[in-house]
This record gives structure tokens, sequence and C-alpha cells, in this order.
């Protein structure tokens, strides 16, 4: 190839794109083709700046007027907030609710109602909030999703604090566990063993199953079985084991449980010592009358327990020893007493070592296990 030819086709090259330019120009519109620098001069002189600055000035002004709306809403709504905040927390302390739960509850309220609160402030600004609704609730749906076990045990949690069926220091078993409740939270619930093992155990199952809380009654009944061997005397084992549970004075030996003075009584004392402390306000007008209701109400608890009470059998605490059983190889009596929870395994074991010890001294005796056999000659 010659350098002639080279030339030639870069010539050609060169056109081409030079004719695309121009083409790309001719498409343009006739306006800004036409625009030279003296018509762009003559175009800024004659612009009216007198429309943008009132453009301008009323959007600042409709913008400041919706800052300040806005800011006015959000201190309103904040003071509203913060009042309601206190009153539900008093009610509640009143009220004697759980403190974890008052705690939990009362953020959850003031959470809920600050992010309603911008909603509305940022709707106030004129910004579209359909979109941090929509994201918010999508995000709601995928953490309840993602976490439906946990928030069945905080479910089960806030079931628990609100009707309490046990209450921190209560020994309690569920399924294979047993222990006293060191601390109830809003997901789990740590008991302690006797060997100090620390057990967390979830809100869920402890809400949904069955739970035995042994610290829930004032009294239990505690039972002995002893074995005595045929030919002795039954009315000497029991005057000897009647004898030992009656020396022992954390038995309950007879008489019911001692009632104490009522709630009712009690919210009543409190409220006539505090009215003379407390000044004549609205706020505190409010509580005095929310506190009478409160001691009527606890008024009306107390007979109605007393009505449950009455068709409740009696406990009898006197202790009885009776023969339960007469079995291959010995007379099997059953020793019932009574005693608080506090006291029931130390006088269980109490008792225990006082049985072995004394019988024998009386002429009662411990079988063992014989089989009589008959040999055929």
């Amino acid at each position: 190839m010659t350098l002639l030819s080279i030339l030639l086709q870069s010539h050609s090259a060169v056109a081409d794109s030079l004719a695309k330019v121009t083409k790309k120009f001719s498409a343009l519109p006739d306006s800004l083709s036409s625009i030279t620098p003296e018509k762009l001069q003559q175009d800024i002189k004659n612009f009216d700046w007198s429309d943008v600055i009132s453009k301008l000035t009323d959007t600042g002004v409709t913008l400041g007027l919706r800052i300040l709306a806005a800011v006015a809403v959000f201190v309103a709504g904040r003071f509203i907030i913060n009042k309601i905040h206190n009153l539900l927390r008093t009610l509640m302390i009143g009220r004697d609710v759980d403190r974890s739960l008052t705690t939990f509850l009362l953020s959850l309220f003031k959470i809920t109602f600050l992010f309603i609160l911008v909603i509305v402030v940022i709707s106030i600004m004129g910004i579209e909030t359909s979109s941090f609704i929509a994201i918010f609730a999508s995000a709601g749906i995928a953490i309840g999703m993602a976490f439906s076990g946990t928030l069945q045990n905080f479910a089960g949690g806030v079931l628990i604090l609100l009707l309490k069926p046990y209450r921190v220091g209560d020994y309690i078993e569920f399924e294979t566990h047993k222990g006293f409740v060191k601390e109830i939270q809003i997901f789990h619930t740590i008991i302690t063993t006797y060997n100090n093992e620390s057990i967390i155990i979830p809100n869920g199952g402890l809400s949904n199953g069955t739970v035995n809380n042994y610290s829930r009654e004032h009294a239990r009944r505690l039972e002995w079985r002893v074995s005595i061997s045929y030919g002795d005397d039954v009315d000497i084992a029991r005057k000897v084991i009647i004898d030992i549970l009656n020396s022992d004075e954390r038995v309950l030996v007879h008489g019911t449980e001692h009632e104490a003075k009522s709630l009712s009584q009690k919210v009543a004392d409190n409220e006539n010592e505090k009215e003379e402390k407390e000044k004549s306000t609205w706020y505190n007008r409010l509580m005095r009358r929310h506190k009478q209701l409160q001691a009527k109400a606890a008024e009306w608890r107390e007979e109605h327990r007393h009505e449950i009470d009455d068709k409740m059998f009696k406990i009898d605490y006197t202790p009885t020893v009776w023969v339960e059983e007469m079995s291959d190889s010995s007379v099997i009596l059953v020793v019932r007493a009574w005693t608080t929870f506090e006291n029931y395994w130390g006088v269980f074991y109490g008792v225990n070592e006082a049985i072995y010890k004394q019988l024998p001294s009386n002429g009662i005796h411990f079988p063992f296990p014989q089989m009589d056999v008959h040999l055929d000659k």
C-alpha cells in the first residue's frame, strides 16, 4: 500500500466524522442555533428578577411557617406524652405492677408515641410519610417472622408479670426443674436450685405449661410412712410419734391460719395518713379518687376471698397417725403433719431422725423384709 492511498483513506475518515457532527447540530432546535453572545446578554438585562425574588420569598415564608408549626406541634406533643407517661407510671406503681413490666411498658409507650409524633411533624413539613410507614411496617413484619419464638417468650413474660402465677423468691417446679425464682425477665425466668445451679427457662413454656408453685400457700403438709413389726402395739407407736411432732415448735398443731389485717383496711389507713399531707391540687384530688376506687376494689376482692374460703375445706393442723396398710412383712403407719413452707425440709428430716431413735426405745421394731419358705419332705 502506498503512502498516497493511506492519506486518501485518512482524509475520507475525517470527512465522515465531520458529516456526522454536522448532522447532529442540524437536529438541534432553531432557537439554540440562533443563540449569540449579544442575544444572551440582552436576555439577561431584560430578565424579570422581581418575579423570582417574590417566588423565593413566598416559598421561604411558607417553609418557615411549616417549620414553626412543626416545632410547636413537636414541643406540645412531647409535653403531653411526658404527662401521660408520668400518670401511667404513678398508676402502675399504685397498683403494685411488677417493676420490670412497668419499665418495659412505659418505654414501649413512649417510643411508640414519639414515633407517631415524628411522623406527624414530618407530614406538617410537607414531606411524604407513606414511604416511611411502609418501610417500618415491612420491617416489623420481617422482624416478627424472624423472631416468632422470641415474641412468644415476650408475650409469655408479659402475662407472667401481669397475672403473677409466681413471684421472685417462690419455689416452683416446671417439668423436671425445681428451684427458687431468682429473676423474672421479659423473655426468660431464672431459677436457682438447692445445689445453687441457675436454670434459665423461656417464658413461653412457663405461660403455657403447668407450674407447681410450692410457695403460694402458707402451710404445707408433711407425710411419713413408718413400718413396724407385726405384734407391736400401734397405740404406743402412735403416742411416741405424736409426742415427737408436738415437741417440735415448727409443727402446726391445731387451729387455723392467723388472719392478718385485710388489704382494704391497710389501704384505708394509708389513705388517711397521706390525705393530711397532700395539698389540694387537681392532680392530688385525682390520685385520691383513684386510691379510693382502689380501696373499694381491694375490699371487694377481700370479701370475694372470704366467700371462696367459706366454700373451701377447712384445714385441720392436728398431727395424725393412721394404719395405712398391712403389707407382707410389716404394718405401715402413715404420719401426717403441717408446717410452714420455710420449715418444710427441716421438720421432715428432723422428725425422720427422731422417729428412728425413739421408737426402738419404746419397744417398737422396724422389720426387715422377710419371706417364709416351706419345703415339702
